[in-house]
């Protein structure tokens, strides 16, 4: 199965040509040799633009492939603009499937036998078309309140069960044979990736996830999630509250309508360390295809977010490492941030720290006071990673989604303002979340969330304390007898080593008097003799057992 989706993805590559995007001194000899052999796959798509030909193999490719050329179109200072032009459209615009499919799949979904019985005003032309599903609008009949009906894509699963099996094979290969396969643990990453997208094939699961951050957010001033009618929600299908709202791409309508730009780029980063910081539970699918911008309150704008299909969180641990990284790197304090990888595991107990704080600092000290169209988290990420493998730093799969995202959000950035400065937006927050967690407000706050428990376990206190007591009265006498224990034991252990070198020696000149002319009453004497000891040596040992 493997071998057969390899040779359609080649397929695909070379039929629309993408090989040409590559320049040649970048393709091995080998490779070249293999291009050459497959003669017959040429580009067929000469007459397109190579954006419209990428675009195009990865919508052919699958959901898998859309989703990489979906974080692609965001990064528009790692490929070329015509390229990431082509690809935004991924984001909302990929081909849609039958609208009588989707009628069907919705019918059988919610067990009902015509859409009549719960909607008016369906439409059966998808109002918008992804790589996992597509949505179409209609009106509860109950109501009467505008929705979208989010539907899957029909046999979409074994696709993505062929992708992800390729992929860990792919992984496999190169974290047994290339020098850094091991410590990138990429067989670790494809298992964290397949969890995220067959979660995304889970509606119900999408509806749990995004009930949960509308809740968090309920009374924030920079996102709205719409509301899920979760009485019509499957693992098929979903229905949400439809929203209107201009698409955070479209800088054109933003600036029409007076949207302030600063405020809304500071809000994107607001958003997204509130989330993963305050919430641990952050949306990891923040391409532009999935956030709106109210067109209410230009002077103080807010997101709508929408698709909850894949999202991240953080144990307690790696979130204190991150937001104290962070602090480091905005005081740039990069002793501290050697530290903090060391303490943490990422890098290994023996790294040098000197040596690691001066490879950091060399990376990251240019970039700081700058504004975010000088610099690049793409490219500071990247020669991160070129340095982190002098130190054998182990790449966590935990914080693969988080740092995808975090891209996004720098791509929002860039988009929307692009004079933001990162830094002094994002520093106050962490600096007050850290305080709170370390600080005697993060002391009152445990308190506080344990107090009901000691209520309850209170009453019990003194007879707790009278026992505990009473053990330590004993417990002189009872490390006495230990020890006399453990003395005559060793004394066992002593004397059976004894005895038993005793009887073997024995033993052994029994076995040697066989050999001599001497009468055999001295042989069996030291036979005797030897095994009487070896008898000794094992009543030890079963006494001490």
């Amino acid at each position: 199965m493997a071998s057969k989706r390899f040779y359609q993805i080649a397929k695909v590559v070379l039929q629309f040509g993408l090989d040409d995007l590559i320049p040649g001194h970048w393709i091995p000899w080998y490779a070249k040799v293999g291009r050459h052999s497959l003669f017959w796959l040429r580009n067929r798509h000469t007459d397109k633009s190579r954006g419209q030909r990428a675009r195009l193999a990865l919508e052919t490719l699958g959901p898998v492939f859309i989703k990489f050329g979906q974080m692609l179109s965001t990064r528009r200072d790692l490929i070329p603009a015509d390229i990431a032009d082509e690809l935004a459209i991924l984001q909302d615009h990929v081909i849609p499937f039958d609208g009588k499919i989707a009628e069907a799949t919705i019918l059988a979904s919610l067990n009902i036998a015509a859409i009549e019985e719960v909607f008016t005003d369906f439409d059966s032309v998808p109002l918008a078309s992804a790589s996992i599903a597509q949505v179409h609008t209609a009106k509860l009949k109950d109501g009467g309140d505008e929705v979208v009906i989010k539907v899957i894509r029909p046999g979409i699963e074994p696709i993505i069960e062929s992708d992800v099996e390729l992929l860990r094979s792919i992984a496999m290969v190169v974290q047994k044979w290339l020098p850094d396969g091991k410590r990138m643990r990429p067989v670790e990453v494809v298992e964290e990736y397949q969890k995220t997208i067959f979660d995304e094939l889970d509606l119900v699961r999408e509806s749990t996830n995004g009930m949960a951050i509308k809740h968090n957010f309920s009374d924030s001033k920079a996102l709205y999630v719409p509301h899920f009618y979760t009485e019509y929600c499957t693992r098929d299908v979903i229905v949400i509250e439809r929203i209107y709202g201009i698409p955070v791409s479209d800088k054109a309508a933003l600036l029409a309508q007076g949207t302030d730009m600063k405020k809304l780029a500071e809000r994107g980063v607001e958003v997204f360390f509130t989330q993963v910081f305050r919430d641990s539970l952050f949306h990891a699918d923040m391409h532009p295809g999935n956030i709106f911008v109210s067109t209410q309150r230009p002077e103080d704008p807010y997101y709508i977010g929408i698709d909850y299909g894949i999202v991240g969180t953080l144990n307690a641990q790696d979130k204190h490492y991150l937001a104290a990284n962070f602090i480091a790197f905005f005081n740039r304090d990069y002793r501290k941030v050697a530290e903090l990888h060391v303490d943490s595991g990422w890098v290994p107990m023996d790294t040098n720290v000197d040596d690691l704080e001066m490879a950091i600092c060399a990376v990251c000290d240019p970039i700081f006071q700058k504004p975010l169209d000088e610099i690049s988290f793409g490219h500071v990420l990247l020669q991160l990673f070129n340095t982190a493998r002098r130190f054998n730093m182990v790449v966590q799969p935990q914080l693969v989604l988080l740092q995808k995202t975090l891209l996004y959000v720098e791509g929002l950035g860039r988009h929307l303002y692009p004079q933001l400065d990162l830094w002094s937006t994002a520093k106050p927050f962490l600096e007050n979340w850290m305080n709170e967690q370390i600080g005697f407000k993060a002391f009152y706050t445990k308190i506080k969330n344990n107090a009901p428990f000691w209520a309850e376990k209170l009453p019990d206190m003194p007879d707790l304390i009278f026992n505990t007591l009473s053990q330590l009265k004993t417990l002189p006498e009872l490390q006495h007898k230990q020890f006399t224990e453990l003395k005559a034991q060793q004394l066992a252990n002593q004397k059976s080593t004894l005895y038993g070198m005793i009887g073997s020696t024995c033993f052994v000149i029994g076995v040697l008097l066989v050999f001599n002319a001497l009468p055999i009453y001295y042989e069996l004497v030291a036979f005797a003799v030897g095994g009487i000891f070896w008898f000794k040596a094992l009543s030890k040992l079963i006494q001490k057992d």
